[in-house]
């Protein structure tokens, strides 16, 4: 698996990281609420859910669940309801934070934000997202070794994905900090929250939907 299958799903993963989507304005969201540590703890956790994903696809629990109707809608229904939540959160603090806050309060509001928060919302939109789990379904099998452990390589797999989801995140976490400190104005940032609540509305709901 070091060899010609490695490398070509070290592309292919990398491809799929860089690529905007729900797990991005996650991070970004948390770390424009909570600063890079937040936005570094939601980077963990939906690194923690790709292992999740991976031993559920090497263990032919994601053919099941797949195969399984209601068991499939269950988890559909569980991600489209988890971001829309999302979405609606970030939309009450665009219409709840209209008002330009001191330095101070900035600080304090950064403290009231627990890790361990941004760390279950990152993990909880991975896990519950079905299309995480149909492409660890379809993508790992694609480059496992057949002649050895399908168990070990899928976590080694996923923790090269993980690697890469937190080298990335974790630039944009840094990115979105510089552009804070840089003095965003309160109706841009107000403008970004509006975008990402909804964007996860409306993920949530084709994804309900569909």
């Amino acid at each position: 698996m070091f060899t010609e299958l490695f490398w070509a799903y070290l592309v292919a993963i990398t491809l799929l990281t860089v690529t905007p989507g729900v797990d991005t304005l996650l991070v970004m969201r948390n770390t424009g609420r909570g600063g890079l540590q937040d936005g570094c703890a939601t980077s963990v956790g939906i690194g923690s859910g790709l292992f999740i994903h991976a031993t559920l696809s090497a263990l032919g629990i994601s053919i099941l669940l797949v195969e399984t109707a209601w068991a499939f809608t269950a988890l559909k229904w569980a991600g489209a309801c988890y971001l829309i939540w999302l979405g609606i959160a970030s939309l009450r603090v665009a219409m709840t934070g209209s008002k330009p806050q001191h330095a101070e309060a900035g600080v304090v509001a950064k403290r009231k934000v627990s890790v361990a928060l941004s760390f279950r919302e990152g993990l909880l939109s991975n896990v519950l997202n079905p299309k995480t789990a149909l492409f660890y379904m379809a993508l790992l099998p694609q480059f496992i070794d057949p002649a050895g452990n399908a168990f070990q390589q899928s976590l080694v797999l996923a923790a090269v994905h993980f690697f890469l989801c937190m080298v990335w995140q974790c630039g944009l976490a840094f990115v979105v900090v510089r552009f804070k400190a840089l003095g965003a104005s309160a109706r841009l940032k107000r403008a970004l929250n509006v975008a990402t609540g909804g964007f996860f509305v409306a993920m949530g709901a084709k994804l309900a939907s569909s």
